[in-house]
């Protein structure tokens, strides 16, 4: 199983610098790559997810980080938030075999929501 790089902005600039592996670039975060990498993800083309920020400074584009981490629960996508996170997840035996990931039906449980409640 082959796996291919993605990153936002200077991000993925400073990845393939330091590694000369190619990485596919986004729009930096603010400017919406966070979004583009969660589009990614919705169309089933991001495995996982490793996204690193400095918790102590508020983001300038939260909604958009939060978007991001939303859309990542929701399609059951693994996301490391810290390096201790990353280290499990690329030394994981999935990174080498398939895996299936659950994907929970939103809809389903909104629509039956829906229905409990009008009765």
């Amino acid at each position: 199983m082959n796996h291919f790089l993605s990153g936002t902005g200077t991000t993925a600039r400073l990845i393939s610098e330091k590694t000369e592996l190619p990485v596919r670039a986004y729009n930096s975060g603010p400017l919406g790559g966070d979004q583009q990498i969660g589009c990614r993800i919705v169309e089933g083309n991001i495995d996982f997810v490793i996204f690193f920020w400095d918790p102590l400074e508020s983001q300038p584009h939260d909604p958009d980080v939060k978007a991001l981490l939303r859309i990542a629960a929701v399609y059951d996508i693994p996301i490391a938030n810290n390096r201790a996170t990353a280290d499990f997840l690329i030394t994981s035996r999935y990174m080498n075999e398939e895996y299936e990931r659950k994907v929970i039906n939103f809809n389903k449980i909104m629509h039956d929501r829906l229905n409990e409640m009008t009765k």
